[in-house]
């Protein structure tokens, strides 16, 4: 088998895929998020804030998946 093949099937190559594959996903929910923000009717301070909000959320949640906390 070539040695690419070989790292994805091995044990590191399967938790690096699945990590990868879990932060992907959080990114894509981060930004659905922001965008079903930007459609809430709310004043543009509120709207900033709870943009902030979920982008510190996504951004403690990506360090996670990095094994940082």
């Amino acid at each position: 088998m070539p040695a690419l093949v070989q790292k994805i099937l091995s044990k590191e190559g399967i938790l690096a895929s699945s990590m990868l594959i879990g932060i992907l996903i959080t990114f894509l929910v981060i930004i659905l998020v922001l965008y079903l923000v930007q459609r809430l009717p709310l004043d543009a301070r509120m709207r900033q804030i709870v943009q902030i909000i979920v982008i510190i959320i996504g951004i403690i949640s990506l360090l996670k998946y990095l094994a940082v906390f």
